[in-house]
Formats: C-alpha cells, sequence, structure tokens
C-alpha cells in the first residue's frame, strides 16, 4: 500500500498509518527534555504554557518523566527520602498549592495547526525506580466502602523487578510490568484557558489507557499552534478500569517521534499497536462514553472498509471488536474499542 492516511485498495484493504514522507523533517535530531523545575508544569494543560522544548516534525525526544505522588507522599508511604526525585520537594517549596499529574513538556511541534494531528510514536519506555505507589483515591469505584480505613492501609509501596519485570504484590502474587505513560495530551483551545490534568478529553490528557506502551501510537487532534504535547502519569501496570484510583505509580523514562499529519483530521484521540486500531470514548457517564467508542467505531471502519455498511460495521463490532472500559475514575470515563487488524484479511501493506 502506498504511503498515506488510512488508504484503501480496490479489493480489500485497511487502514495505514504510515506518515507522508513530505510531512517528516528531512534532517530529523534527537533532543531529551529533562524533568527540571522549568520542564515540569504540576496538574493542567494550558495553550499559554511556555514551551520547554521546540522540536520539527520527524524528531525524536527522550523524554524524563515524575511519578504521581508528591515527595511527602511517597516519604509518608515509606520511601527514603533519598530514593525521591529531589525535584518533588523542590516543586512543591515553590508552589505549597501545586497538585496533581507532574507532567513534562510543553514540546513545540513546528507545523503543527489547528485542525492537524499530532502523531506520537511511543518508542521504548524505562523505569526509573524499584518501586512504585499504590493509594485509594477518592474516586475509586469503591471508595465508600473503604472511606473509614487509615492512611496506612489506603496506600502501598510495591516493589518493580525490573530483571523479571514483574512486581511481587504479595505472597504468590506477581503482578506482570507493562509500563505506559496515562497522561499524554496537547493543549486544549486558547479559549479553554487552564484545564485539570485529571479528567481526558480530545486533547487526549489522562487517558489511562494501558495499551499505549512501548510501540504504540497515539494519534491526538491539534489544537493550537506547536500542539505543546506534554507526558506524565507513569505507571508500570495497571488493570482496565484503574478501580482503586491508581495503578503502578512510577517514573518513567521515554523516547518518542513526533511527527504533525496534515492528511489525517480526527476529532477524538486514537490509537494504533502492531495488532489493534483503537477507538475511543469519553464522557463523564460511562454510557455515553461506551456508545461514543462505538460510534467512532462504525464511522472508522465505514470510512475506510470498502462497501462496509453501517449495517455491517455494527454487526462485525458485536462478533469481532471487543468494548473495553478503560477507566472509571478520572470524572470523564473512558471507554475503547480494539479493532483487530487480523479481521482484515485482504489487507495489504
Amino acid at each position: 500500500m502506498t504511503n498515506g492516511f488510512l488508504r484503501t485498495s480496490a479489493t480489500f484493504a485497511v487502514c495505514c498509518f504510515a506518515a507522508a514522507p513530505n510531512l517528516v523533517a528531512q534532517q530529523a535530531k534527537h533532543h531529551t527534555l529533562r524533568a527540571t523545575a522549568d520542564s515540569v508544569v504540576v496538574g493542567y494543560y494550558d495553550a499559554s504554557t511556555k514551551p520547554a522544548l521546540r522540536i520539527r516534525s520527524g524528531d525524536t525526544v527522550t523524554i524524563e518523566t515524575l511519578g504521581v505522588g508528591s515527595g511527602e507522599m511517597l516519604e509518608a508511604a515509606g520511601v527514603p527520602r533519598a530514593q525521591i526525585e529531589p525535584l518533588k520537594f523542590e516543586i512543591a517549596a515553590k508552589d505549597p498549592k501545586a497538585r496533581g499529574h507532574y507532567l513534562t513538556g510543553p514540546i513545540y511541534v513546528e507545523g503543527a495547526e489547528p485542525g492537524d494531528v499530532l502523531e506520537v510514536d511511543i518508542r521504548d519506555i524505562r523505569l526509573v525506580h524499584d518501586y512504585s505507589y499504590n493509594g485509594m483515591g477518592n474516586n475509586g469505584v469503591l471508595a465508600d466502602l473503604f472511606a473509614d480505613r487509615p492512611a496506612d492501609r489506603k496506600r502501598r509501596i510495591i516493589p518493580l523487578d525490573r530483571k523479571t519485570m514483574t512486581a511481587p504484590f504479595a505472597p504468590g502474587v506477581v503482578v506482570p510490568l507493562q509500563p505506559f505513560f496515562g497522561s499524554m495530551g496537547v493543549a486544549p483551545p486558547a479559549s479553554a484557558g487552564r484545564i485539570s490534568s485529571s479528567p481526558p478529553g480530545y486533547h487526549a490528557g489522562n487517558l489511562d489507557n494501558k495499551e499505549l506502551t512501548a510501540g504504540a501510537k497515539l494519534y491526538i487532534p491539534v489544537h493550537v499552534a506547536g500542539a505543546l504535547f506534554q507526558v506524565g502519569d507513569g505507571h508500570a501496570a495497571q488493570a482496565d478500569g484503574e478501580a482503586d484510583q491508581t495503578g503502578l505509580e512510577t517514573s518513567l523514562t521515554g523516547d518518542f517521534r513526533f511527527t504533525v499529519r496534515k492528511d489525517v483530521k480526527l476529532t477524538w484521540p486514537m490509537a494504533e499497536t502492531k495488532t489493534h486500531f483503537i477507538t475511543m470514548g469519553l464522557d463523564p457517564d460511562i454510557n455515553r462514553a461506551i456508545r461514543l467508542a462505538a460510534t467512532e467505531t462504525i464511522d472508522f471502519l465505514m470510512r475506510h472498509v470498502p462497501g462496509m455498511t453501517r449495517e455491517n460495521a455494527y454487526m462485525l463490532m458485536s462478533v469481532g471488536i471487543d468494548l473495553r472500559i478503560t477507566q472509571l475514575v478520572d470524572g470523564t470515563k473512558g471507554a475503547h474499542a480494539m479493532i483487530p487488524k487480523s479481521l482484515f484479511t485482504g489487507a495489504r501493506r
């Protein structure tokens, strides 16, 4: 299949997210963005935030991030102070009211304009620490049943084994690690002002989608010049739903490639892995979130599978496409549909 977004053949071909060559920088450069007081914002996305880095389309960036949890909170949970990033204490001293996700950025991608799509290629993700944090939040699905528990029973430090990529959770219970960034997003329109990093939205943000591991790509609609990408909220692992409001929260370092896609038009974020296309639905009501993910899936199939009718797309979704709950705890709830590439046996690449 020729390069281009979601091209089809006269026989039967499905989506191909190959980047249009004229949109990729001729001589891509590699950058490193470290987590510093000048490159980390806490708890928001905002079009007025000063960029921490400017890059060209096609460039790659190694990005350091800080995991959820203030230095004070981690220390109270049992992490020795020497094992906590000093920057967390520095941020708290500078702004004691700062709350929320630590987000590294923004990254200004030259050429990105409203109406474009930013392709975020997640090339690698690495654990920084040998520990993670899990704590019961007030928005957990069973928060009312555990509200009376003392603080030391509502939070835990869980070790991470980077050699075996597992977390020994309890005697006889081992959690496999699957690192991913819970929050990857761009700035909302300037008219939206500063928005909390907690709920996800059309800017992506706190999607908490565990499928967005190394090798995946996230496609985000651009709303302001430069896109202004931010990333954080690292998880060593998390289950769909994120029931108690946290996963294995930890600091991560990632390698990314950013490409401006002027040949793509999206209203909502979308993703791709080696095996699936992923449509998403986001709404405070989980039923509406599921409905949106489902209708996005039908639209996707009708656009890119020749001859697909709305009725057949609905049937195909019922027999071959999994609808999943992404998360239930971020105010705006998430659902996503896993569209197997293996369904499309006539596809050519």
